[in-house]
């Protein structure tokens, strides 16, 4: 845990030693430790909470959590119910149930089931669109969201739902159109800012896109999908600051890690690894806005859990992590700009991917270095380009379209390091078997 993490957890549990009979203390402190990857400690926090008097839709909230972290599902599944039921409009409880429904079954109506008898709110219809979406019914998605906006034309939030959704199904009058009207209404939102950007890359005119971008990093310097959105418009201008940015070797690295101390060779640490991995692959599909399919995508952070053998991967990840900040040198892109001599790990996952799976291209927005690490690999990768990790084919729609600055082949126990806002994605792979890794984001120590 960071300092940060120590400092949190020490004041919510001294608040429960100052409170003995507060709810609100135990759901504080259920909160941190659900935060923090404690999922049996924060199951007892609500419990107790709970049985305190509390019976908060948030409480609910933070129990289904815990319940899914410990893989108790339909119990987690029933918690998140009851928060849904103390508070029907609560649209981060329906989020949370649509999405364990969906990965559990990827049965589109019932991860929309409740949703259909909840007061129809622009976030609740957010997550409807977001579902739809995800269970490849993007023209029902937009349908459903041009409907909304007729209903409430000046709710920008639905205006940038919509021109999202006009985006992914190649309509960029409409997508323009929205992104317009979103960036009138709320003049000084970055979102909308953002929106308008891919707009105007999908209607082919990069120059205005560029000069909105740039606006944007000069506002939000570290924001690694402006960032994107700017270097798109450059590859598309010719300007030299894309080479810069998004094709200096130096930025990308492929590093194998040493073998972790306590295993004979590096073959039997991966294998010992994947057997940690699979057995928390428990979901039949892939999570909501993420950039999986066909696969699936483990729901704790990684780098949080006392597991020997993860312990043991984030340990000798260091070298090569060290080696690639050590190699960067002096520079003023946004990677070098905020180098500060260290780092710390900001969340890590693992993706299972099965044949004909893919990722498609996105950034991080808000990493600073991005990672991909090869635990299993199918055999289909021996064949260019399955599977492979492509980068710098962005991941929303521009005129003339682009394709990737390059491919790197994927070998077990290999490291990939590359910018967070390097566009990046998976080609898809054919045979018979899965594709596991293990991701994380990186920020400059604190």
């Amino acid at each position: 845990m960071t300092t940060a993490d120590h400092e949190r957890l020490a004041r919510a549990r001294a608040g429960v030693a100052a409170r003995p009979v507060s709810a609100v203390a135990e759901h504080n402190l259920a909160s941190v430790l659900g935060d923090l990857g404690d999922f049996a400690g924060a199951e007892a926090a609500t419990a107790r909470a709970l049985a305190k008097g509390g019976d908060a839709a948030e409480t609910w909230l933070v129990r289904g959590r815990a319940l899914q972290g410990l893989a108790r599902l339909d119990e987690a599944e029933a918690a998140l119910a009851t928060a849904i039921a103390r508070r029907p409009d609560y649209a981060v409880a329906h989020r949370d149930l649509a999405q364990l429904r969906w990965m559990r079954t990827a049965d589109m109506r019932h991860a929309l089931a409740a949703i259909a008898a909840a007061p129809a709110t622009t976030d609740l219809i957010r997550v409807h669109a977001t579902v739809l979406t995800e269970a490849g019914e993007g023209a029902a998605a937009a349908a459903l969201l041009t409907r909304a906006v007729a209903a409430r034309p000046g709710d920008p939030d639905l205006r940038l739902m919509a021109a999202a959704a006009c985006g992914r199904q190649g309509d960029a009058p409409a997508q323009l159109a929205h992104a317009t009207a979103a960036l009138s209404l709320a003049p000084g939102s970055t979102g909308a800012a953002k929106a308008a950007v891919e707009a105007l890359l999908h209607a082919g005119r990069a120059g205005e896109a560029a000069a909105l971008a740039e606006r944007l990093i000069a506002a939000i310097p570290d924001d690694q999908g402006a960032i994107a959105l700017a270097c798109t418009a450059w590859r598309l201008t010719g300007d030299p600051r894309h080479a810069a940015w998004c094709e200096d070797p130096a930025l990308v690295s492929a590093a194998t890690i040493p073998t972790p101390p306590g295993w004979p060779d590096l073959p039997a640490f991966l294998a010992d690894l994947a057997a940690d991995l699979a057995a928390r692959h428990r979901w039949r599909t892939h999570p909501l806005e993420q950039s999986v399919r066909h696969g699936s995508q483990t729901q704790e952070d990684l780098a949080r859990l006392d597991v020997p053998v993860l312990r043991a991967l984030f340990a000798a990840l260091d070298a090569p992590i060290a080696a690639h900040l050590g190699a960067l040198g002096a520079g003023d892109d946004p990677v070098r700009r905020r180098l500060s001599g260290g780092y710390r790990f900001a969340g890590a996952w693992s993706v299972r991917l099965t044949p004909g799976g893919f990722h498609s291209d996105h950034v991080h927005p808000r990493g600073w270095l991005s990672s991909a690490f090869y635990v299993d690999l199918p055999d289909a990768v021996a064949q260019e380009p399955a599977g492979w990790l492509a980068l710098g084919r962005p991941g929303v729609p521009t005129r003339p379209a682009l394709g990737p600055l390059r491919h790197i082949r994927p070998r077990p126990g290999q490291l990939v390091l590359f910018p967070s806002w390097l566009w990046h994605g998976t080609e898809p792979f054919a045979g018979d078997a899965t594709r596991l890794t293990v991701a994380f984001d990186l920020l400059p120590a604190e």
